[in-house]
Parts: structure tokens; C-alpha cells; sequence
């Protein structure tokens, strides 16, 4: 593969990334002002970290997929592996839009569980092809751990509100 296809591979990942965190970020419009309102457990991160920390997440799982479509194309394991990768893109774009926009926090907590089992398909598929891949999504996978029990934790916190 040319260097020039490599980058411009890398460049469609990457947006394809962002436009799935623009997607969610317009759900989560109105995320700092509900955040503050919420009662949260003693735990939950200060809001302005969310930012710094999506964005990190996002380019990783650009490349990660990137790195995948690089050395296998869309073909055989790497485009189950890939196929599997957009679910979990869509499924990450949900969540925000069922917790931030429609404040539905009982869907949003089995959303976001379904969310993890794709990450975990998608580390599994990685690793069969691109162990580097495979390594780049385990930052997020623990990421969406942590949010899996922050979004139980508020949900439980704030009945009347989710």
C-alpha cells in the first residue's frame, strides 16, 4: 500500500472518529450545566476532564482501526473485526444522546454494558490480527468501565431526573 493511500487511510479513520464524537457531542450539548446538577458519588470525575479524555480515546481508536485496515484491507477477519469496530463507534455515539439529551438513565446503563461487550469483541478481533490495535483500545475499554459504573452510580443517585 502506498504511503499516500496509508495517510489518507489514516485521515478517513480519524474522521470517521471525530464525526462519531461530533455526533455525540451534539447529544451531550447541554452535558456541563445537567452534570452539575446531578448528585454524583464522591467519585465522579470533575466535569472538564471528560474533554481531554474523548478526544485522547477517539484518536486512539482511529489508529487502532487504522492500523488493522492498513495491513488487511476489508477483507476476511479485519472486516469482521472493523464491521464490529463501527457497532461499538454507533453504540458509543448513542449513549449520549440516551443519557444527556433523553435522560434515560435505566436504557443508557444496558446501552452502555452492550457498548462494553462490543469493545471487548473488538480488543478480541484486533488481537487476532494486530496486537497493537488490540492494545490501543484497552485505555478505552477501562474507560468505559469506569463510566459503565458512573452511569449506574447517577442513575441510582438521581431517580426522579433518569
Amino acid at each position: 500500500m502506498s504511503l499516500m493511500k496509508q495517510l489518507g487511510g489514516l485521515l478517513c479513520w480519524l474522521a470517521l472518529s471525530f464525526i462519531v464524537a461530533g455526533i455525540g457531542g451534539w447529544g451531550s450539548a447541554n452535558a456541563p450545566v445537567f452534570y452539575r446538577e446531578l448528585v454524583l458519588p464522591d467519585w465522579a470525575p470533575p466535569a472538564w476532564l471528560f474533554g481531554p479524555v474523548w478526544t485522547t480515546l477517539y484518536t486512539m481508536m482511529a489508529i487502532a482501526a487504522w492500523l488493522v485496515w492498513r495491513e488487511y484491507g476489508f477483507s476476511g477477519l479485519a472486516k469482521r473485526a472493523l464491521q464490529v469496530n463501527l457497532v461499538q463507534l454507533v453504540l458509543n455515539m448513542l449513549w449520549s444522546w440516551l443519557f444527556f439529551a433523553w435522560y434515560l438513565g435505566a436504557v443508557s446503563f444496558v446501552e452502555i454494558i452492550l457498548l462494553w461487550c462490543t469493545i471487548v469483541a473488538t480488543i478480541v478481533l484486533y488481537w487476532r490480527l494486530n496486537k497493537a490495535a488490540a492494545i490501543l483500545m484497552l485505555p478505552y475499554l477501562v474507560w468505559v468501565s469506569f463510566a459503565m459504573l458512573l452511569n449506574y452510580s447517577i442513575w441510582q443517585l438521581n431517580p426522579y431526573v433518569l
